[in-house]
């Protein structure tokens, strides 16, 4: 047993000392890199994008936040060495040295000679996003993008007698609509002998086709007022029920809450749930985003959600370039149509991304109890599904909601993981879902 432990704290120090090393240096990059995209900003738009490096309590963003609790504190709270330090003073001086130094307008002047006649304008993407056709189409529309799965057209008198249960599907991060238009909506049934479906597949806003604003916050607050306006009032749907993965879970329940007079079940596959108490969010931050160099998921992670500059970084090369991308892996694998998972992974901006990691996964944990206990006392019947090896959620997110919440029905896939608990298993989870919507009756109050 002692040997076993002995064992255990050397690979934990041995893991550890390389990522301490790997992340000091993040935390000294990120902080070079807010000083890079200040001064690019600066030239390329004549316009400084606010970033969340400035201490709260220095600056206008502790007001701003005690004003706003439906953004997470883990966008200026954020632990690094070098900012804690103070060496982003130089950042802060930096607007007002360049205007004094002219060198930014001198620059701006050399690169685009004949945008200086013009009057500056609000573009919608920004100079690090990509702005080809598809990614700036939703400028022609102030929805998401919805998919609708529904029964085909018919003379058929029984079939249009049937009542109609209309279902909300909703993806999880850096993906989008096509997670359920492309797997398990290939097994949904249309109509059954007593009931007609209705099917909704929404990219959430900031993801897959639907609109990414520049100066939008990604609030827990603003998902669900666009799924409000893009999906319930449109289609006047009085009663639904709601299927959603991973951080879709946290906009699910949110959406539910809202209308809990309306929802018949919400049926939660692998949720981040880290209960309602003081550091809900920061605590969200930790497990959700552990700095660890292993797994290659955990160490994608961290790097994504703790250092916003380098997260910055990362879209410019990927998601700004995507057809550059998109073509050499067309001709490394020999394929002339990639997988549609690949084309939608790079949908989204950088501000969509940042702010849905920050404001939704972490900031939406302090909602979350209050959203399911509503949920519960209007006698919605709430399904939780994860698989025992998520390397992305812990299981213990599961079982503590369970503990909190004894009428939440749980189940453990054995031998899924976060994705596969749906992927390997299509069939068996689209079944339970309809035996989920016949089932669930409210509770006549």
């Amino acid at each position: 047993m002692m040997a076993s432990t002995f064992q255990e704290n050397c690979i934990s120090v041995i893991n550890g000392a390389p990522s301490w090393a790997v992340f000091f240096l993040f935390d000294l990059l990120d902080n070079f890199l807010c000083i890079v995209f200040r001064f690019l900003d600066q030239v390329m738009e004549e316009k400084l994008e606010s970033c969340q490096c400035n201490n709260p309590q220095e600056t206008s963003g502790y007001e701003f936040l005690s004003d706003h609790q439906h953004l997470s504190e883990t966008l200026y709270r954020r632990r690094n060495i070098f900012r804690q330090a103070g060496f982003l003073r130089f950042a802060r001086k930096l607007p007002e040295i360049t205007k004094k130094i002219g060198i930014a307008t001198f620059l701006r002047n050399f690169l685009f000679p004949d945008k200086m006649e013009k009057v500056p304008r609000e573009v919608a993407n920004r100079w690090s996003d990509c702005g080809c056709k598809n990614c700036v189409s939703w400028t022609n529309d102030d929805k998401l993008n919805v998919i609708v799965k529904q029964p085909s057209v018919s003379s058929d008198l029984s079939m249009s007698n049937k009542p109609v249960k209309n279902v909300i599907f909703i993806h999880g991060f850096l993906a989008s609509s096509s997670y359920w238009t492309n797997t398990v909506f290939n097994y949904l049934p249309e109509t059954t002998e007593k009931t007609n479906y209705r099917f909704f597949a929404v990219d959430l806003l900031g993801f897959g086709d639907s609109p990414k604003p520049r100066d939008c916050r990604y609030s827990l607050q603003e998902h669900v007022e666009m799924i409000e306006k893009s999906v319930i009032l449109p289609n006047n749907l009085t009663s639904f029920h709601v299927v959603a993965h991973s951080m879709g879970c946290i906009v699910a329940v949110a959406l539910a809450a809202k209308f809990s007079g309306s929802v018949k079940s919400v049926a939660l596959v692998a949720p981040p749930y880290f209960g309602d108490k003081e550091g809900a969010s920061c605590e969200a931050l930790d497990v959700i985003a552990e700095k660890k160099l292993w797994p290659p998921t955990s160490f994608f992670s961290a790097m994504m959600a703790w250092y916003e500059h380098i997260a910055r970084g990362v879209c410019f090369v990927v998601c700004r370039h995507h057809r550059t991308w998109e073509k050499i892996i067309k001709i490394i694998t020999w394929r002339s149509k990639l997988p549609i998972a690949i084309t939608e992974l790079t949908k989204h901006t950088h501000q969509s991304s940042w702010h849905s990691m920050h404001n939704v996964l972490c900031g939406g944990a302090k909602f979350t109890d209050k959203h399911l206990e509503t949920l519960i006392n209007s006698g919605v019947k709430i399904s939780v599904l994860q698989g025992d090896k998520d390397a992305v959620v812990p299981v213990d997110c599961l079982w503590n909601m369970k503990a909190k919440f004894p009428a939440v029905e749980v189940e453990v896939i054995a031998g899924t993981d976060h994705s596969s608990v749906i992927m390997s298993r299509r069939e068996v989870f689209v079944a339970n879902l309809v035996k989920l919507w016949a089932s669930s009756v409210k509770k006549q109050n």
